[in-house]
Formats: structure tokens, sequence, C-alpha cells
């Protein structure tokens, strides 16, 4: 069977050479019958599993449609090349193709393809290295924003918020969060914005920035029905906890359904949150900086600058 196929398909390519020969009675080479032979070259390579000349085929058929100014049709053929090498197995050298092709639909004006490809590298990029995952589905949604299509790139953006949670890129986090609960609240999904704001709360604790967290909950009291809903009362409970440095009140609240079951890499900032000092029911007085003065007598007002902002 798979001889069969590849014999077939070497036929297609002898085809798609022959439509691409001039004569003395044919001036142009006929690029559309010739990407079409290869288009089936690939195809039945692909069925025979020699992944390597389904990509090149593949490669042929878009030259064909470039040649052609068949732009979308270029791009879905250099897309299906970089699939092949998925199947190889080499992902990042797929992303690059997929990436190429994107490009190309966005020259075309069908930049939603565009995005729905980026996406689908993102996916695919994942497993392997979340650096440039975080960067495909950032441009994603960026595609898709332009397009005015926000849930979507808020989608995207979310994907984004988490891998960056995971690599530690707090502060970026931070902003990619806040601009997701922005398009959600354009968009009038109040409940997403409540989940968003208590992700940022926690973002902003594990950077030691209680006055950004505190800001998040208090600009929510505007979306309608959080004031008073599971989520804000939750969070009101957290910032007190953590104001006071009492870590019974944090574990509880960190420890609750409605963090647990979060998305897991929120889920593990919630159960991985420490109140500042080491806890005890009150708050106790801050530590002597290094090389500098103060102590347990520190004033009252070194106290309340605690958690004005910066990097932990």
């Amino acid at each position: 069977m798979a001889a069969q196929k590849i014999n077939e398909a070497h036929e297609h390519i002898a085809r798609a050479e022959k439509c691409l020969k001039t004569s003395m009675t044919k001036w142009k080479p006929d690029y559309d019958g010739a990407a079409s032979e290869y288009s089936k070259a690939a195809v039945a390579f692909k069925n025979a599993k020699q992944f390597e000349e389904a990509k090149e085929a593949y490669l042929k058929e878009a030259e064909n449609h470039t040649e052609n100014k068949a732009l979308f049709h270029a791009a879905k053929a250099i897309e299906q090349a970089g699939m092949m090498l998925k199947d190889m197995k080499r992902v990042a050298e797929a992303v690059q193709l997929i990436e190429k092709a994107c490009v190309m639909y966005v020259e075309n004006g069908t930049s939603g393809t565009a995005g729905m490809a980026l996406d689908r590298a993102g996916k695919l990029i994942e497993p392997i290295d979340l650096e440039k995952a975080v960067d495909l589905y950032q441009k994603a949604a960026s595609v898709f924003e332009n397009e005015d299509r926000l849930r979507q790139a808020a989608e995207l953006l979310g994907k984004a918020s988490r891998l960056l949670v995971r690599l530690r890129r707090l502060d970026e986090a931070a902003v990619s969060l806040q601009k997701e609960k922005n398009m959600y609240k354009e968009i009038e999904n109040y409940p997403t914005c409540f989940k968003k704001t208590i992700a940022q709360v926690l973002v902003h604790l594990h950077r030691s920035d209680f006055v950004a967290a505190d800001k998040c909950v208090r600009e929510s009291y505007s979306l309608p029905g959080f004031s008073g809903s599971e989520d804000c009362v939750s969070m009101e409970t957290l910032l007190q906890g953590y104001d006071e440095q009492d870590e019974e009140q944090v574990f509880r609240v960190c420890n609750s359904p409605l963090l647990k079951y979060m998305d897991n890499d929120y889920a593990k900032l919630a159960v991985t949150l420490k109140v500042p000092g080491g806890g005890g029911k009150k708050k106790k007085s801050p530590a002597a900086p290094q090389g500098g003065a103060g102590g347990p007598a520190a004033s009252a007002a070194e106290d309340e600058d605690d958690y004005e902002g910066g990097l932990c």
C-alpha cells in the first residue's frame, strides 16, 4: 500500500513538472496546475508516512500558489508543511513554518485564520518551550484584538497569563491579567472579571505589592454583581488577613474551594501564598533592613510602607 502511494506521488510530481515547462506554443508555466499536482503528491506521501517528502511537496505547492498570486492557498500549503514537521517531532521547525504562513494570512486579509493558526502553534510548542508559547498566544491575541474579536483575544491572553505565572514572570502576568479583565468587561462577561480579580490579587501578593492587590479589588466594585459576591468577600478576607499577618485567615481563604479549583497555575499561587513576616495572629514589627537603621521599634510610618509596591 505504501509503495503504491509513493509511486502515485511521483506520478503527480512528474505531472507538476510538466505543467511548469514552457514551449513555443506554451509561453507561461501553468502554476495553478502544478500547485494542484504537488498538493496531490503531498497527500500521497503523507498517506505513505513519507513526511519529509510530503513536506517538500507542500512547499513546492506553496511556491506555485505564490507565483499565481494565491496567497491564502500558499499559506495553507506552508501550514501543512509545518504539520509534516510536527509528525516528524521537529516541533520548533514546524512552528517557524506556521508563523510564516500566518504572516501570509494577514497579508491576504484573513487575519482570523492567522489567529487560529498561531493558537495551534502555541499548543504545539507549549510542552517544550513555554517562552515561545507565550509569544505565540500573545501574537494570536493581538490579531483577534485588531479584528475586534475580543472574546477570542481574551481567551488567548488568558493562556499567556497562565504561562507567565508558571514562568514566574509575575510583572508581565499582572499586566496581561489586567488587559484580559478589561476585555471581559468590555464584552460584559462580568463573572469572568471576578475570577480575573482573584488571579490579579494572588499575582500581586506574590509580588509583595499589597497596594496593587487592594486596588484591583476596589476597582472591581464597579462591576455589576461583584460587591457582596463570594469572590468579593473572599478577596476582602484574604487582603485583611495578609495585611494583619494572620496566617490562619490567609490559609483558610487560599485553601477554600473557590481558590483551590481555579486554573492550576493560580491555584498553586493560592496554596503557596505566605504572609509577610512569618505569621502570627497579630502583625509583627518589620525586621531591620540590611545595612540600615530600624528594628523592633520601627515607627508606624515605616510600618505603613511595608506594602508600598515593588518586587519581592
